[in-house]
């Protein structure tokens, strides 16, 4: 196996090349697409539907099962920066490129070189301002995750505390909104600052935005970096890059395209980005595959039994009515933000409200999961083990942690007690 350290180094290379894997969206597996005599004029039709259709969501779970089940807490809190206040039609963008493009690691940098290279000083000044504010923030989101990440790891070992039956789905719930909170916060801060400029733009600047296409990466002439990154921190770099990034997807998109979400944005505690992304750290042009999740979960489920397998496939009919709310969640937050980029009216009270409940509900799916993983996962044979780890098909483990994909030593996490409920309550 790589060592940790080696990792790091790969790790670090391509967040100092790119700055894109700080937006790495994941593309939808499989199943998330339509049948191949489906497809149009050499693109992918992606939408809504695809996304919460039966199949897609369950290639997903079963691929973020044979990640929970064959990583390890490290691998677990891995997360794209990108899948942070998702709300500005980024992921859509990138999934509706032809040919594949939108996942290649080139393409976060290319479209936000463009954009920033539009901006006047001031503008610019702005977006390196909100990144100096955010880049403490954004990190406070992450280290909220781990506790949640562990107790979900506990359940999986087995190490549940004295008295309770596992874990809690009300306090998984009340934890995880208040994570959505604080997303529903940063995406509000962005919505207000990046709203104002693009409120302003001159008519020279829209005339070269139009220039731009949505569904076409080749409009977006190459460019080197307009911004010096020696004026800031690591961080508060791709922090703009990300922003410049999604106020392009936001400005030439739809409220449709900042609905969109790919399946796996929720769950996102099971080691599954981990397990995708690691391949395409600290290499450039690399397209990272659109059928790895479909495949990989589709050969997770094929390797249980007709019992194990109803755990998974149950899951599915478990979690459609809250998959339902959380697409009229999503459409109602970004219906609020896009008010600051038309009249600068945006509700933000509102937008943390529906938030907070967007939270809710993605703890109680991640509680199934978690549960029902772990269920699954007590009656696995040794042979079944051994087809999973030869399925998962990657030989880097890391010994500590990711604050995002910035690998950090095992962080030390206080008492997850208060996520486990005692067997008398349930």
């Amino acid at each position: 196996m790589k060592s940790f350290k080696t990792m790091s180094v790969l790790l670090f290379a391509g967040l100092l090349a790119l700055g894109a894997l700080a937006q790495e969206q994941n593309p939808p597996p499989r199943g998330d697409r339509p049948p191949r005599n489906d497809r149009r004029g050499g693109g992918q039709q992606y939408t809504l539907e695809q996304a919460i259709s039966d199949r897609a969501q369950l290639t997903t779970i079963a691929f973020s099962g044979l990640a929970f089940l064959t990583g390890s807490f490290g691998c677990d809190t891995f997360l794209p920066p990108g899948k942070v206040s998702d709300y500005f039609g980024f992921q859509y963008m990138r999934d509706v490129q032809p040919q594949g493009t939108g996942h290649n690691t080139d393409f976060l940098t290319r479209i936000a070189n463009n954009m920033i290279f539009v901006l006047t000083d001031a503008q610019r000044a702005q977006l390196i301002t909100l990144g100096k504010e955010q880049e403490s923030q954004v990190r406070t989101l992450a280290y909220q995750r781990f506790p949640l990440i562990q107790a979900f790891c506990r359940q999986l070992a087995g190490e549940i505390p004295t008295g309770s039956a596992g874990l809690d789905k009300a306090a998984v719930k009340k934890y995880t909104a208040d994570i959505f909170a604080l997303d529903g916060q940063l995406a509000a801060q962005r919505a207000l600052v990046c709203g104002n400029i693009l409120r302003h733009l001159t008519d020279e600047q829209k005339a070269y935005l139009a220039k731009l296409k949505f569904a076409d990466y080749t409009t977006w002439p190459e460019m080197a970096e307009p911004l010096d990154k020696r004026t800031m921190s690591h961080g508060t770099h791709v922090m703009v890059m990300t922003y410049a990034s999604e106020m392009f997807s936001w400005y030439a998109g739809s409220v449709e395209a900042d609905t969109y979400f790919c399946p796996e944005r929720h769950g996102t505690y099971f080691g599954g980005f981990f397990m995708k992304d690691a391949p395409a750290m600290g290499r450039r042009n690399y397209t990272i595959s659109t059928s790895l999740t479909g495949d990989s979960g589709e050969q997770f489920l094929a390797t249980l039994t007709p019992t194990q397998r109803e755990r998974i496939t149950g899951i599915v009919e478990l979690q459609r009515a809250d998959v339902q709310e959380i697409v009229k969640l999503r459409r109602a937050i970004a219906t609020e933000l896009r008010k600051d980029m038309t009249t600068g009216t945006a509700d933000q009270t509102l937008v943390l409200s529906l938030s907070k409940r967007y939270g809710e509900l993605d703890g109680e799916l991640s509680y199934y999961y978690a549960t029902r993983f772990a269920e699954v996962a007590k009656t696995l044979t040794p042979a079944q083990k051994a087809a999973l780890v030869k399925l998962r098909n990657l030989d880097i483990t890391p010994t500590g942690a990711f604050v995002y994909s910035e690998p950090i030593a095992l962080p030390q996490i206080a008492n997850t007690d208060f996520l486990f409920s005692p067997a008398t309550t349930r």
